[in-house]
């Protein structure tokens, strides 16, 4: 019960991101999604509704790793590098409701280092 609360409370703050954080082809939003296990990363058009590019930490490059944390941070790389491949420089960040703290602020922090701008 407790975590249907949590997850009501995540999904009414996603709900008023979402209202104001929205994808154009200039500058598409990159959303994180975080589960107990991984992470992930997308930039979405939203007037296309359309995916550009995507990293999780599913993947065989970024497995391996020494923590979670470690983890959003190549994940943020990986999909920041993606983007500069479709010539993509800017994003808009939705943070999913969830804090922008640990492993979200790792994702940023990742993408910003590899040169992704906010």
């Amino acid at each position: 019960m407790i975590t249907d609360v949590k997850k009501e409370k995540r999904d009414r703050r996603k709900a008023h991101i979402r209202l104001r954080v929205t994808g154009t082809p200039e500058r598409p939003r990159l959303s994180v999604y975080k589960s107990l296990k991984h992470i992930y990363a997308q930039v979405v058009d939203d007037t296309t509704g359309a995916t550009l590019a995507y990293a999780s930490s599913l993947e065989g490059e970024v497995a391996g790793g020494k923590g979670k944390k470690e983890a959003a941070k190549k994940v943020g790389g990986i999909v920041a590098k993606r983007c500069r491949d479709k010539q993509i420089e800017k994003v808009v960040f939705d943070r999913n409701g969830f804090d922008y703290h640990g492993r979200v602020a790792a994702v940023a922090e990742g993408a910003r280092a590899a040169g992704l701008k906010f």
